[in-house]
């Protein structure tokens, strides 16, 4: 399983330098996890100030 980042983001990229397989990328409006990347290791969730990163 791996995470989704929701509409609570604040795309104040804490989370990006957390993820140690690159599956978190900037969006448009908020950051964004590849599902094929992500390895459900949970490094960013802790960082994310909003608590916008659950598991998809």
């Amino acid at each position: 399983m791996s995470h989704k980042i929701t509409d609570e983001c604040l795309a104040c990229g804490s989370c990006l330098p957390e993820c140690p397989v690159d599956a978190i990328a900037e969006g448009d409006d908020v950051y964004t996890i590849d599902a094929e990347k992500c390895s459900d290791c949970g490094a960013c969730v802790d960082s994310c100030p909003t608590d916008a990163i659950k598991p998809a």
